[in-house]
């Protein structure tokens, strides 16, 4: 779905992510005893001294492992299993995109709530990341975040 098709719900654009990413790794979750490797694997990868162009990464690894750690959360707390957490890079950006298998539910941004009532793993992701984004498949859900490999 081009730019100017995409349909929005409170800013969260239904579209699949650009095309012109490649992956790097990707993780299945069966439950959240296994979000701890995830982050830690994660960070390695954009990290490591061959994962491309990254002079000066700043705060991105740790706003991308905060990010991947909220969504792959609610995929599992929402959706059905498995999780899929991916990693793809183009060599300007990193693409992170979560997947579960509950095609029938809509990701949405979360209203005011009360302290603690949780429900905010997608504003937080829109908010540390470039772009935020979700789409289904036949089988499957998505939501996506893009964030710069260097700043």
């Amino acid at each position: 779905m081009s730019e100017n098709n995409a349909r929005t719900d409170d800013g969260l654009v239904t579209a699949r992510p650009p095309e012109r990413f490649e992956l790097v790794r990707e993780w299945v979750l069966h439950d959240v005893d296994h979000l701890s490797g995830v982050r830690r694997e994660l960070l390695e990868a954009v990290t490591a001294s061959d994962a491309g162009p990254q002079r000066r990464l700043d705060d991105v690894p740790e706003r991308m492992i905060l990010v991947a750690s909220e969504l792959a959360t609610n995929a599992l707390t929402h959706g059905l299993p498995p999780t899929t957490v991916r990693l793809f890079t183009d060599g300007d950006d990193y693409l992170l995109d979560v997947a579960d298998h509950d095609i029938g539910s809509t990701p949405f941004l979360a209203g005011e709530r009360p302290p603690g009532a949780g429900g905010f793993g997608l504003q937080i992701a829109r908010r540390l990341s470039q772009q935020v984004g979700w789409y289904a498949t036949e089988h499957t859900k998505h939501v996506w975040a893009i964030f710069p490999a260097q700043r």
